[in-house]
């Protein structure tokens, strides 16, 4: 399970379960516990300035990126603009074989959104 500091819990639940399969498993004014329908991923949203947060850690989100691998990246691009999300790069075909979306979680945190490309070889 992964655990993001947030700023705003109601944004950042709404940016994870429009985007993935997420349930809200539990949520409160300071902690919200989303789960995926098939129970084999959980995500964790915190109010950063809570207590159990340390001081050190209560800061934007530097030096990492969480990666959701999707059927379709296209699909979920739609729905980021849709819901205008903010796009850091559009989907891209990489040179390893993966269709890429970049996104701005509602923390600063960077989203990578990929698809495998059918039929890709090295």
């Amino acid at each position: 399970m992964t655990n993001i500091c947030s700023d705003n819990l109601s944004e950042s639940k709404n940016f994870y379960t429009i985007l993935f399969d997420f349930n809200v498993d539990y949520d409160s004014d300071w902690f919200v516990h989303l789960i995926s329908k098939d129970k084999k991923l959980e995500l964790g949203i915190i109010d950063r300035t809570n207590d159990i947060v340390p001081n050190d850690f209560q800061k934007s989100p530097q030096g990492f990126y969480l990666t959701f691998v999707v059927d379709n990246v296209d699909d979920l691009f739609k729905i980021a603009e849709s819901e205008k999300f903010e796009i850091v790069n559009e989907p891209t075909d990489t040179f390893y074989g993966q269709r890429r979306l970049l996104l701005k979680d509602p923390n600063g945190a960077l989203v990578d959104i990929s698809s495998p490309i059918k039929g890709f070889e090295f």
